[in-house]
């Protein structure tokens, strides 16, 4: 039964051709005790020449395989079914080294080229952990804490190189601390300054002066993101996590050196690692820019009022500063140079900036900047900005107290070791192309979150991400991340929420011929008596024709989007279609209430003015 270059393996197993589920359970339960239970694991079938290859070469190593034949079995499709769910590969041979999913027959044989194999067959206990984290962000905690649930025994490694301006935060990543966290505490700050505004039109009377106070603000928010911090090492701790403060580098397969703030160097091993580094911002590459422009990693814990801003950028990130600094009180201005809130619904964007212009944010079309200048020092000092157009020699200048950089973000991948182990990354982006698994082209290395090429860089995604990566590795479960019809909202001073396709993306898949759009502009109640801003609030649904008019995309620009948008995703994710849209009674009076009621379509060209409430 011993002798090379293999035994064959028998699975008894329901002889089937439609397995219940309960059979099916049971033969994935099989499955992944074979899978676990040998130090290497071949799924073949007899006259496979590839089979034959990856056989002979376990052989030439020495190694003993155990094998099973899909085509010596009674049920062989069934395994081939099941196994295709467990791996995502539906052809043989498919192998397993100390339960590390390889592929097929040139994955194995690359590992092997590079010398990766031999470092797979190596035994699991030889390693230090089952799992090192690198990154301590959202979905890096998500992942490391539930493996350590399912008993694994887990590291995180996590270090925040400090901005060129000195600033650095603790546990949690870019959402906690520099990020969703206090963008959304400080959007409250500038709602709250509206709001005092309202309230005399609802009868409130108050002689006082009324100003903001941005060292009161910042110092309040940083003490809740203090908390925070705490809350998640408090979480690793309780669930046996070994927490290291040190920057991770791989320095060869299967081990990574940690380096803490004082230069000192640690070694550990791990039979497989999660990359969750996240991202950083990036700079413009001007005279000036790291020296004396800030960004979103300074913003949040900046000990003084900035004073009159310069934003740079159109990205979500620059449209929320910029609102919620004009909206405490300081003169603000973007420069954008092509369109704002690329990526995201056009129109929507375009009625985003609009409202921002009409509530007092200057915008600063087709300019980029090419260098700034320190006029005077202080807290804030004076900076001047020499910028350039786009569309021609035009060159202007302007003086700022602050310039926030917010003109995207780069991807921390390039500096810990990946080509010492062979990791491939995008080389214009950084970014790490994964399967659908979350796995990279190296089987014991997996990433999740911002670092991931073509995914959603939203913090949800990454924490449900690296939970499910987590159960597929060690608790058996197969289930994978849905990366469609992923909710957003942007908090600009009028909030954004969407969900689904950008009616730009919708027409290049489906074609224009084959959509519906139905939308309408609406005067939330709460505005009615504070006379602002009627018709300003839109929403539209985006419906293919053709597939019962469901909704493929949803967009919506009025107070409290988020938790609008929130709701109807669910219901997407159910098929939500226009006729039950219809069907749906509405909460009155409330801004969602509008898409229980929407019968203009933009084909008819007809007015979607409201009059009433």
């Amino acid at each position: 039964m011993s002798s090379l270059p293999g035994r064959r393996a028998r699975l008894s197993s329901p002889g089937t051709s439609s397995l219940s589920p309960e059979a099916r359970e049971e033969l994935r339960r099989r499955l992944l005790g074979l899978i676990e239970g040998n130090r290497v694991m071949i799924f073949s079938k007899s006259y496979c020449p590839h089979s034959t290859r990856v056989k002979e070469l376990f052989s030439s190593l020495g190694v003993e395989c155990n094998i099973l034949e899909l085509d010596q079995v009674d049920d062989g499709a069934n395994v081939q079914e099941v196994l295709s769910e467990i791996t995502n590969q539906r052809t043989v041979p498919n192998i397993f080294v100390n339960k590390i999913h390889m592929g097929g027959c040139d994955r194995t044989f690359q590992a092997h080229q590079s010398g990766l194999l031999q470092k797979l067959l190596q035994e699991d206990s030889t390693y230090d952990y089952d799992l090192i984290v690198i990154g301590g962000g959202s979905g890096g905690l998500a992942c490391a804490q539930e493996a350590a649930i399912l008993g694994k025994k887990v590291m995180v490694l996590d270090f925040v190189v400090p901005s060129p301006q000195g600033t650095s935060w603790g546990l949690g990543g870019t959402c906690v601390n520099v990020g969703c966290v206090p963008k959304k505490l400080m959007h409250q700050a500038a709602l709250l300054g509206q709001a005092l505004s309202d309230s005399r039109k609802f009868g409130w009377e108050y002689n006082q002066q009324v100003k903001h106070n941005w060292e009161i603000m910042t110092e309040a928010i940083q003490n809740h993101i203090g908390s925070l911090n705490w809350s998640y090492r408090l979480s690793l701790r309780e669930k046996t996590v070994a927490y290291v403060n040190s920057y991770g580098e791989f320095v060869k397969h299967h081990k990574i050196k940690a380096t803490n703030g004082k230069g000192q160097e640690t070694c550990y091993t791990a039979a497989k690692f999660v990359i969750a580094t996240g991202e950083r911002p990036r700079y413009l590459g001007i005279q000036g820019d790291k020296e004396y422009c800030i960004t979103s990693d300074d913003l949040f814990s900046l000990p003084y009022c900035p004073g009159k801003t310069l934003v740079v950028g159109a990205s979500y990130v620059a449209l929320e500063c910029a609102g919620f600094l004009a909206g405490v009180g300081l003169d603000v201005t973007v420069m954008v140079r092509s369109i704002l809130l690329r990526g995201f619904d056009q129109e929507m964007a375009e009625k985003v900036g609009s409202y921002m212009e009409q509530h007092g944010v200057k915008f600063l079309r087709k300019f980029i900047p090419v260098m700034v200048q320190q006029l005077e020092k202080g807290s804030p000092g004076k900076l001047k900005v020499v910028a350039k157009s786009t569309e021609g020699p035009e060159t202007i200048e302007g003086i700022y107290n602050t310039v926030l950089l917010a003109i995207g973000r780069d991807s921390s991948t390039r500096k810990i070791g990946l080509e010492k182990i062979g990791v491939k990354i995008n080389e214009k982006s950084g970014k790490i192309p994964v399967n659908d698994m979350e796995q990279t082209n190296v089987p014991y290395v997996y990433a999740v979150g911002d670092v991931l090429e073509g995914k959603l860089e939203l913090t949800p995604v990454a924490i449900q991400a690296g939970k499910l990566l987590a159960r597929r590795l060690f608790g058996g479960r197969l289930e994978k991340c849905d990366y469609i019809n992923v909710p957003t909202t942007v908090f600009t001073p009028l909030e954004y929420g969407c969900c689904g396709l950008s009616e730009e993306k919708a027409i290049e898949v489906h074609k224009k011929e084959n959509l519906e759009v139905y939308h309408t502009l609406f005067w939330p109640l709460e505005w009615t008596v504070a006379g602002r801003d009627n018709n300003t609030c839109y929403a539209k649904i985006i419906c293919n024709k053709f597939d019962n008019n469901r909704v493929i995309g949803f967009h919506i620009l009025g107070p409290n989007a988020g938790e609008v948008t929130q709701g109807f995703a669910a219901a997407m994710k159910c098929g939500l279609t226009k006729q039950l849209l219809d069907d749906t009674i509405g909460i009155h009076p409330t801004c969602g209430e509008v898409f229980t009621t929407l019968e203009i379509t933009k084909s008819s060209g007809l007015d979607i003015s409201q009059k009433g409430c």
